[in-house]
C-alpha cells in the first residue's frame, strides 16, 4: 500500500483517486477550493464534475496543501493546466526528496512553450516527475470502464513502480521513456479536438472527422518529432489513441466546445456552458508558436487559432483547409 495525494479535485483527479483507492492505497485529495472540499466531505461525490461516482467514507479531503502531501510517496498533479505553475510553486515548500510527482494535466505553458513536466521541474528543482496520459475519459474511469494508458518517465524503475501502482483489472498501464513525446501528443490533441467539434457543429460527417483525425495526427507527429519525441509515440496511446477518443466522444469538453463555436458562440460563452477548462483553447496559441519556432507546417492548428482569436467564421476555415495547395501524403523515391 502506498500513501498518495491527489492535487486537484476535478473529474480526472477524483476518478484517479477512486482508482488508486480501489487498488488498496491510502488516498488524500486536495483542492484549493474550500467549498469543493466541503461538498466532497458531505456528499462523498463530486456532484458537479463527476456525478454518480461515489467515494469511500475513509478517503480524506483537505484544502491544506501541507497536510495533503506530508509523508506521501506519490503526488498526482491533477489541477487544470493553467494552474500547474502556481500549484507547483506552492508545493515547493512542502515537497520532500524522493516523492514522485505524476502529472496528469495536459497542456503547454503559453509564455515559455515548456511542457508541464518541465514547468514542474523548473518550479521544484530536483523533483522526480512522471507523466500519465492516454485515451481515458474521467467519466468512464470513475465507473470502472476498461481503459488503457501510458506512464512516461526518465527512469525505468520509476515507470515500473507507477505501472504497478495504477494497474488493475480495468486500468491497463504501459510504460515509455518518451516524456516529451507523450506530453506533446496529450496537449495538442485537444486543439485538433476543437476542430473536430467545429466540423460536427457545422453538420459535416464521418469523412470529415476521419480526415481531421488523420491530418491532425500528421501535424502533431511532425511537431513532436521536431521537438525530440519518438515517432512511435504518436501512433500509440498518448498519440492516435488519445486523439481518437477526444475527437469522437461527447465526454470531450474540447469537442463540445468546438460544436458550440461552430454554432456561433464565443469562446467565453462555450467555456461558461461547459463549466470546465477548455484545454485546447489554452494550448492553441502555444501550439502555433511551437510550429513557428520549429518551422513545422500545422494548418489545422493555424486555422483553429483564427477561429478562437481572430473571429474567422468556421465555415470559411473548412473551405480554406480543403482548398490548400495539393500535397503528397507519402514521399515516394521510386517516382524519381
Amino acid at each position: 500500500m502506498s500513501k498518495i495525494a491527489v492535487l486537484g479535485a476535478g473529474s480526472w483527479g477524483i476518478a484517479l483517486a477512486k482508482l488508486l483507492y480501489n487498488n488498496k492505497n491510502e488516498v488524500t485529495v486536495w483542492s484549493a477550493l474550500d467549498e469543493e472540499i466541503k461538498m466532497l466531505n458531505e456528499k462523498r461525490e463530486h456532484v458537479d464534475k463527476l456525478p454518480g461516482v461515489k467515494l469511500p467514507d475513509d478517503m480524506y479531503f483537505t484544502s491544506n496543501l501541507e497536510e495533503a502531501v506530508k509523508d506521501k510517496e506519490v503526488l498526482i498533479m491533477a489541477v487544470p493546466s493553467p494552474f500547474v505553475k502556481s500549484t507547483s510553486a506552492s508545493l515547493k515548500e512542502f515537497y520532500k526528496e524522493g516523492q514522485i510527482i505524476v502529472n496528469v494535466a495536459k497542456g503547454i505553458e503559453g509564455d515559455t512553450l515548456k511542457t508541464l513536466s518541465e514547468v514542474i521541474e523548473r518550479e521544484i528543482p530536483g523533483s522526480t516527475v512522471a507523466v500519465l496520459s492516454g485515451p481515458s475519459h474521467a467519466e468512464e474511469v470513475g465507473k470502472g470502464v476498461p481503459t488503457t494508458i501510458v506512464v512516461a518517465t526518465r527512469k525505468k524503475e520509476t515507470a515500473i513502480f507507477l505501472q504497478n501502482l495504477f494497474m488493475s483489472e480495468v486500468f491497463r498501464v504501459y510504460t515509455s521513456p518518451d516524456v516529451k513525446g507523450v506530453e506533446i501528443g496529450a496537449a495538442l490533441k485537444n486543439v485538433i479536438a476543437l476542430a473536430a467539434g467545429i466540423a460536427d457543429g457545422l453538420g459535416y460527417g464521418d469523412n470529415t472527422k476521419a480526415a481531421l483525425i488523420t491530418r491532425g495526427m500528421a501535424e502533431i507527429s511532425r511537431l513532436g518529432k521536431a521537438m525530440g519525441g519518438r515517432p512511435e509515440t504518436f501512433y500509440g496511446l498518448s498519440g492516435i489513441g488519445d486523439l481518437i477518443v477526444t475527437c469522437a466522444s461527447m465526454h470531450s469538453r474540447n469537442r463540445r466546445a468546438g460544436i458550440l463555436l461552430a454554432q456561433g458562440k464565443t469562446l467565453k460563452e462555450a467555456q461558461d456552458e461547459i463549466k470546465m477548462v477548455i484545454e485546447g483553447a489554452n494550448c492553441a496559441k502555444a501550439a502555433l508558436a511551437l510550429s513557428e519556432k520549429y518551422d513545422v507546417c500545422m494548418p489545422i492548428v493555424s486555422e483553429v487559432n483564427k477561429i478562437l482569436f481572430e473571429n474567422k467564421p468556421a465555415k470559411d476555415v473548412v473551405n480554406d483547409l480543403m482548398l490548400r495547395d495539393a500535397r503528397i501524403e507519402i514521399k515516394a523515391d521510386e517516382w524519381k
